[in-house]
């Protein structure tokens, strides 16, 4: 009994220490930053891995999009020349006098930008944002390969921040049209283009949201619709091509939001369907065709649709009907709430916008309303600011307001007088401007600091001006003059 006994606590005291040499060796191990999860048990952490995608995204290759679209993409690079100044000579005059002023001048230095555009068909018409060759004087484009063309500008829409550029070649390499309403949001989308004069540069992103406003643009028109995406955009991106996984466009990169300058997580584009629709407008016509319902608009709110008993807080309510509008004529009434454009459900005021935007004067939509808790159904012909259904071939080209008359500028005044913009006064009477000082001939350039391109921005600037107001131009001699007054 004593030698089994003996045995027994040997046994016991080796048992023992086998389980605190092991628990010394685990400890070790632990404190030489060697931690194993078990994973039988619950996981506390809640945090996983973002990088490794599951399930179908695993097959994603963005080889092939890369590939049909990269040669597509063009560089585009703009000129600014600089402007030609008078001015008198200080000491001169001082010394002289008595009117016998010399005059000086001076050219500033031209000033150079850059951006992308995308070949959209294979005799050389590319797509563009507007604000990438606005005002320049020379366009060059040089395509993958490196070769170099002079383009010029066919056309461009303020209002949705495209334009519309040539090159004269064939035979070039272009991107298929997607459809941006079948985007999804979450899908992976590619941004391609020349940031930084990094050419063919592309990188990789998902679809973050659709439909957009971060009001960048200011044309009184103005479309903003945006899809928006993480995938890296920097400036000169603009103008670039924002395409699927197969390499079909879905938009065209616009816009980033960012403190710095620099992309910081948020890029936007402008979806393709409406790209579409005015690139064919400027091919055909010069100018976009912009269709209308007949309504003033704004967004469901979470108060107004409780004050309306609506269980959901989406669609767009119609809070004014024009007088001479198709929908005053179909029956639609102030209160009503836009649900769909044809098939499409609208959730807001710029996907409305858009919807609208894929259309010309004289097409006909079927516009789906919520009313007293019913949708209805109503056939709508869009027609154009004017209201009826012709196609509008040019802007406004005479204007007289506050005793003058206003007259655009062709590019042979603007060239010699080293400007991108300007309306002048061609006839001048009694009035505001005549009071100020202002002489006939005057180029207006600048309104409160905003460019004059047309007549219709005259218009926009002081018909519905109240206070001051400032009014910077010069005159057919070079001249410049700056006129403030009240209004």
């Amino acid at each position: 009994m004593k030698r089994i006994a003996g045995l027994f606590i040997t046994a016991t005291i080796a048992s023992f220490t086998t389980i605190a040499i092991y628990k010394t060796f685990d400890n070790y191990k632990q404190s030489d930053g060697l931690i194993i999860n078990d994973t039988r048990s619950e996981p506390k952490n809640i945090f996983h891995y973002a990088n490794l995608p599951l399930g179908p995204e695993t097959s994603v290759d963005f080889t092939i999009a890369s590939q049909k679209t990269v040669n597509a993409v063009v560089h585009v690079k703009t000129v600014y020349e600089g402007q030609t100044k008078t001015y008198i000579d200080p000491f001169y005059e001082y010394l002289w006098g008595g009117g016998n002023s010399k005059y000086h001048q001076y050219k500033d230095p031209d000033r150079h930008g850059s951006g992308s555009g995308v070949i959209i068909s294979a005799d050389g018409y590319i797509a563009t944002n507007n604000h990438v060759i606005k005002g320049a004087d020379n366009i060059e484009v040089t395509l993958n390969n490196k070769r170099t063309y002079s383009a010029k500008i066919i056309g461009v829409d303020p209002s949705t921040d495209i334009a519309l550029i040539k090159i004269e070649e064939t035979d070039l390499p272009s991107i298929r049209f997607g459809n941006s309403d079948e985007v999804k949001v979450g899908e992976w989308v590619l941004a391609v283009g020349n940031p930084y004069n990094l050419t063919s540069t592309v990188t990789a992103g998902i679809v973050s949201a659709k439909g957009r406003n971060i009001d960048i643009l200011r044309d009184k028109f103005k479309i903003e619709s945006f899809i928006q995406t993480d995938a890296a955009v920097n400036p000169g991106n603009s103008g670039g091509a924002l395409v699927n996984t197969i390499g079909d466009l879905i938009g065209i990169n616009s816009a980033i939001a960012s403190p710095t300058g620099s992309y910081s997580g948020y890029s936007f584009a402008i979806p393709v369907n409406m790209v579409r629709k005015v690139v064919k407008d400027l091919q055909e016509f010069g100018e976009v065709q912009r269709a209308f319902i007949g309504v003033t608009i704004q967004n469901v709110d979470e108060q107004m649709a409780d004050e309306l008993g609506l269980k959901e807080v989406s669609g767009v309510f119609i809070n004014g009907i024009v007088d001479n509008g198709e929908a005053k004529q179909k029956g639609v009434r102030k209160g009503d709430i836009i649900k769909k454009i044809n098939q499409v459900e609208v959730i807001n005021v710029p996907e409305l916008q858009e919807q609208i935007g894929k259309y010309r004067p004289g097409d006909k939509i079927l516009i789906t309303i919520m009313r007293d808790g019913e949708k209805i159904s109503l056939p709508i012909v869009l027609k154009n600011r004017f209201g009826n259904t012709n196609i509008v071939k040019e802007r406004v080209s005479s204007l007289v307001l506050h005793g003058a008359t206003f007259e655009p500028i062709n590019k042979g005044q603007m060239k010699e007088l080293n400007t991108a913009h300007g309306v002048q006064i061609t006839k001048l009477g009694p009035g505001k401007l005549k009071k100020a000082g202002i002489k006939e001939g005057f180029v207006i350039t600048r309104i409160d600091r905003r460019n004059i391109e047309n007549t219709d921005e005259v218009a926009t600037a002081l018909n519905y001006k109240k206070g001051g107001v400032l009014i910077e131009g010069i005159y057919p001699d070079g001249i410049r003059a700056y006129y403030g007054f009240g209004i």
